[in-house]
């Protein structure tokens, strides 16, 4: 059977990728919907190349422009591709009946909404929004077993977990003593913390193994992206927060560890690119060729292991933090994350302000349980932890 795939975050780096992968492959899947928020000619290129049927963007602006230029470039007889806009249309492409399979590639907490809809329609969902888990935790883990969705994590961190463990999920419990999360250390690793002060917005989009887009590579420059990865592998594998270790292992070969109560380790290896754990995704438990180059061990450099300092690193320590803390607390910390990371992309705040907006946001803010019962609460709380980042940001900008 063809899989109709929906693609939430198209134009980005893991939808591009998506895209590659399922191009190696044109007899098991069709793109069925592509989505973007920004890039919109990005976006009409890959209507026009792939004829989804559906396209979805933010605005009602949008919508016309993309509208206007794929009717001027559409062939008489060819397909037409209907263009939706708004938050709405892109939860009712995830559950669409007649998609398989759904790729969440979005961006930040905006993903939740339509990662929540696809698990409630029990949908093969790929998940490369780790902020779907780290903002809806609980409530997202109940609408996947609610829905019977197979989650399938697409973090290269989280894949290598899963690849590592049985396909009997209730087996996972009596494997596992804890897991070892890798960190490459970012661009920063070996840097004098205090001239982190003076990093611009490119030097911390500078990673040394990755390609990634220029908010998720900030994260990895922080070592936020790390520390949002150890809230979503607790809610992905059910484990405790003391189940979740971080170590740095700057060649980004293994990508992750199972160390189990027999305390055997299961490690998953190969080269630091993102088609591998999208085509796990697509396939599983098939394996596709991915179009990553193969790990060659005759020329690998030596694997190396570095403790993860909090103190050069401290939004890990916020991450556990914010597990140990009221359920909420891994939102609070998302959102002023994100605002304090836009703030130092459009050069508003120093490099070392992000950790400073996130720290001084989650302790101002306490969530109650009533903050966390349902999505439309916890995007209350979302909004609220946002307006106080940003006006630390404007403090800070001053």
């Amino acid at each position: 059977m063809v899989q109709h795939v929906c693609l939430l975050g198209a134009t980005g780096s893991v939808g591009t990728s998506t895209l590659e992968v399922m191009a190696l492959h044109p007899e098991r899947y069709e793109v069925f919907a592509l989505t973007a928020q920004h890039r919109m000619a990005d976006l009409a290129a890959l209507c026009r190349h792939w004829t989804p049927r559906f396209a979805a963007v933010a605005t009602a602006e949008q919508a016309d422009w993309l509208r206007n230029e794929l009717a001027a470039t559409r062939a008489s007889a060819g397909p037409r591709t209907e263009v939706l806009y708004g938050a709405q249309a892109l939860c009712d492409l995830a559950a669409h009946p007649e998609v398989h399979s759904v790729m969440a590639a979005i961006v930040g907490a905006a993903g939740l909404p339509p990662c929540i809809a696809a698990a409630r329609a029990g949908k093969r969902l790929m998940l490369a929004n780790k902020e779907a888990l780290v903002v809806g935790g609980r409530l997202f883990m109940q609408a996947v077993q609610q829905g019977g969705a197979l989650l399938l994590p697409i973090d290269s961190e989280h894949s290598a977990i899963f690849q590592c463990l049985p396909e009997d999920r209730a087996a996972w419990a009596q494997r596992i003593a804890h897991i070892v999360l890798t960190a490459s250390g970012g661009p920063f690793r070996s840097r004098d913390p205090a001239t982190l002060h003076s990093v611009t917005p490119d030097e911390a989009c500078a990673h040394p193994n990755w390609v990634m887009g220029r908010k998720i590579s900030v994260d990895s420059a922080t070592m936020m992206n790390k520390a949002l990865e150890v809230i979503e592998a607790r809610w992905l594998f059910d484990l405790a927060p003391e189940q979740v270790r971080v170590v740095l292992h700057p060649q980004s070969i293994i990508h992750s560890m199972v160390v189990c109560r027999d305390n055997s380790v299961l490690a998953q290896l190969g080269t630091p690119d993102m088609k591998v754990p999208i085509s796990v995704g697509l396939a599983w438990p098939d394996r596709v060729a991915s179009g990553a180059a193969a790990l060659d061990f005759l020329t690998t450099p030596p694997l190396t292991f570095e403790s993860a300092d909090v103190q050069r690193f401290p939004g890990l320590g916020l991450a556990f933090d914010a597990l140990r803390g009221p359920e909420g607390s891994s939102a609070v910390l998302n959102a002023a994350n994100e605002v304090a990371v836009a703030a130092f992309l459009a050069g508003g705040v120093r490099f070392t302000d992000i950790h400073r907006i996130n720290a001084d946001t989650v302790a101002a803010l306490a969530p109650s349980p009533a903050d966390a019962a349902t999505v439309d609460d916890l995007l209350a709380l979302d909004g609220r932890a946002r307006a106080f980042a940003q006006s630390l940001s404007r403090e800070l900008s001053r």
